[in-house]
């Protein structure tokens, strides 16, 4: 996680990042189209958690719920921030 967080000083994401880990790295620099722009079309549990997430940040709860469903999630009740880092950490745990 550190890394990642490291990573976030930088003008660009790593190329060795996942792209799910780079959607979240373009979110967390505040660029919330870029980040759905690399979500958008990919399939998986885990795309669909950060589409999921990414929803839910927009504030569409309807679509973010159908994200999560796809995910096999139910709707997060942490904060924007934490539900993030939970995703980032779970990523970081699958790409070892």
């Amino acid at each position: 996680m550190h890394s990642f967080s490291e990573s976030l000083l930088k003008d660009s994401p790593s190329d060795s990042l996942s792209p799910e880990l780079m959607a979240l790295w373009y979110d967390a620099k505040g660029n919330w189209d870029a980040a759905h722009d690399l979500i958008n079309d990919m399939e998986g549990k885990d795309a669909a958690w950060v589409h999921a997430y990414l929803h839910r940040k927009e504030g569409d709860i309807g679509n973010a719920g159908y994200w999560y469903r796809r995910a096999g999630k139910e709707l997060s009740n942490l904060s924007l921030e934490e539900e993030r880092e939970e995703i980032i950490g779970a990523l970081l745990l699958v790409d070892k």
